[in-house]
């Protein structure tokens, strides 16, 4: 006497194709599941890698918020802010000039001591000549300090970031016309 899975397995009464059929069913709703779990970690990975790139920036963004905020300069007869939104709103004009210059890759704005010079504009309300910039970054008023500066400002006149209101005096493109 058999089994009935001695007789499905021997093939007694037709059960063994439908077994495997049975399994090649199971097989394929397995399969299927998989290549729509592919389907969704790759379009996940896609959307982790968008989004990491925009933390990237965001990180940088802080970072360079921080190291400007950290590294604020006295500019000599410029009134000291006395709270943190009049501390921040005039370095508000300096995000969008570092962040353009971070995803162009231009280092030289992006260096420290671009950077430094930025604040200054950042934080006076008018045009300012090379002078009042060398004092107000720490360096001498020397002729080769005074004309390495010239330099700078004109490099970033001609990167649209400052503007020469007048021969020799210097201020934010984004102010030059609100004097």
């Amino acid at each position: 006497m058999s089994s009935p899975l001695v007789r499905a397995l021997t093939g007694v009464g037709g059960v063994v194709p439908s077994l495997i059929e049975a399994l090649e069913a199971r097989e394929a709703t397995a399969r299927g599941r998989v290549d729509r779990l592919r389907e969704q970690i790759a379009r996940l990975s896609e959307e982790l890698s968008r989004v990491e790139v925009e933390l990237s920036r965001w990180q940088i963004t802080r970072q360079t918020v921080d190291e400007v905020l950290a590294d604020v300069p006295v500019v000599a007869g410029a009134d000291r802010v006395g709270d943190a939104e009049s501390a921040v709103l005039p370095l508000a004009d300096l995000v969008p000039v570092v962040l353009a210059a971070e995803v162009s890759g231009d280092a030289m704005v992006t260096s420290p001591a671009y950077r430094r010079i930025l604040v200054v504009f950042a934080e006076t309300s008018g045009p300012l000549r090379c002078k009042d910039v060398c004092a107000a970054v720490g360096l001498g008023m020397e002729a080769k300090h005074v004309e390495g500066m010239r330099s700078k400002l004109k490099r970033l006149v001609e990167r649209q970031i400052l503007a020469e209101t007048e021969p020799g005096l210097f201020a934010l493109s984004s102010r030059a016309g609100a004097r």
